[in-house]
């Protein structure tokens, strides 16, 4: 404002100044050409002379900026495309969140050449075309996001594994993904992906491999990793048989399950579950003996109840001498139910039947477990002690349910005249015929 105020006075000073020299002095001024004269005032002279190089200084400028207004209006029409195709991207991803897939592949497709992130509408476009099982829609999709963003591989890949997995395409996107994991071997998702094509392909060598990268980068929380690889080596161990033909003798099946056995981790041959299935393939493949051998010294190293009540299950060639064993046992864990049920069975092995029924009581005085309620029920049925096999057997049916809802039953007196009721039809027809 101070500078508009300063350049105003400077003008009507100046004018001033020019005014009252026009007044003092008009001049003169003559110009000739060829015979032509013109006369003037020098102001007026002057005055032309301003006007004419302001006129010529607006025209030069026009003819400098002619091309102006086309460039406006090139601008003008792309900002209006990118507002157009960011307008449908918009409508598309929300089409797309509300399961619209046809309205989604379509809004997005349209808009993907002029919006400013294409990435996004070309994977959510492909997304939308799997949805509708457009397998073909869904690939030229992804295959135009990798030309217009060539440096999103590991974006793009990742969308397709996920499709692919889908699909049920597992040899394709385990290809895929093994290719992604070396371009970002720290990317949890593509591992997390991995874990999963592994697990349908049933590739648990693949799987094992997989579980130091898992554990490193904290794909799964420890708990689910521990189960998971307790399912690796559970599953491995069970092929250990699987390719052994039926016909080979006890030696070559025991070595393939040791083999496989040996290259456990010290962790996992601990393992309860791990242990429990070796004991059952040693068993399967003929070699109770060396069953018997193996629990006994796992059981000797470190007392474990499921271990004990698996002892009680496996056949040894000496039932004798397993009983004794087992026996040895009674000194340091006598209030073991697990252990009096083991024992039982056992003497049922060696046709100690009374032995084998006391054993199987005080198993059950120790802990209600159904199984003994089923062992003991058998046993006594086979004695020929009825009464007491079903006492035993009522008193297990408790522990099968619980959460019974309150219902009523009938009275004894009221199944009492059930089947009398039930009778009187059988005995009318010997009546009438006699």
């Amino acid at each position: 404002m101070k500078r508009l105020l300063l350049l105003l006075l400077v003008v009507l000073a100046v004018g001033a100044w020019v005014g009252e020299k026009m007044v003092q002095d008009p001049g003169y001024a003559m110009l000739a050409y060829n015979g032509t004269t013109i006369e003037t005032s020098l102001w007026v002279l002057i005055v032309i002379l301003v006007l004419g190089f302001a006129i010529l200084h607006w025209l030069i400028n026009f003819l400098l900026h002619s091309k102006m207004p086309h460039t406006r209006i090139k601008e003008w029409r792309e900002h209006r495309r990118h507002s157009l195709a960011q307008r449908k991207t918009m409508k598309g991803l929300l089409a797309l969140s509300e399961g619209k897939w046809w309205q989604a592949q379509r809004l997005l497709k349209q808009s993907a050449n002029d919006a400013q992130l294409p990435l996004v509408n070309y994977l959510a476009g492909a997304r939308a075309a799997h949805e509708q099982r457009e397998d073909k829609a869904a690939d030229e999709l992804l295959q135009q996001a990798r030309s217009a963003v060539p440096q999103a591989e590991v974006a793009i890949g990742v969308s397709q594994a996920q499709i692919q997995l889908e699909r049920g395409e597992y040899e394709t996107c385990l290809a895929n993904l093994i290719r992604l994991r070396r371009l970002a071997p720290k990317n949890t998702y593509v591992l997390r992906l991995l874990k999963s094509v592994y697990v349908s392909l049933e590739d648990w060598q693949g799987l094992t491999n997989l579980l130091p990268d898992l554990r490193k980068h904290k794909v799964f929380n420890p708990a689910e990793l521990d189960k998971l690889e307790q399912t690796c080596y559970a599953q491995l161990l069970g092929t250990a048989l699987a390719n052994i033909p039926a016909e080979a003798d006890v030696e070559t099946r025991l070595k393939a399950l040791n083999r496989e056995w040996d290259s456990l981790p010290n962790r996992m041959s601990q393992d309860e579950l791990i242990v429990r299935q070796y004991v059952e393939l040693l068993i399967e493949a003929r070699s109770e003996e060396k069953a018997e051998s193996f629990l006994r010294t796992k059981i000797k190293k470190e007392w474990d109840e499921g271990l004990v009540r698996l002892y009680g299950r496996v056949q040894a060639p000496d039932a004798h001498k397993q009983l004794e064993v087992a026996k040895g046992w009674l000194k340091k864990h006598p209030d073991s139910a697990s252990l009096k049920l083991t024992l039982g069975r056992i003497s049922m092995r060696n046709e100690h039947w009374g032995k084998a029924v006391d054993y199987l009581e005080e198993s059950l005085a120790l802990e209600k477990s159904p199984e003994t309620y089923s062992e003991l029920t058998r046993l006594l049925t086979h004695l020929g002690d009825n009464e007491r096999s079903l006492s035993i057997m009522q008193d297990g049916m408790e522990l099968m349910s619980t959460d019974l809802p309150p219902l009523p039953l009938p009275q004894s007196d009221t199944t009492a005249d059930t089947e009398s009721s039930s009778a009187a039809p059988e005995a009318a027809p010997a009546e009438s015929k006699a």
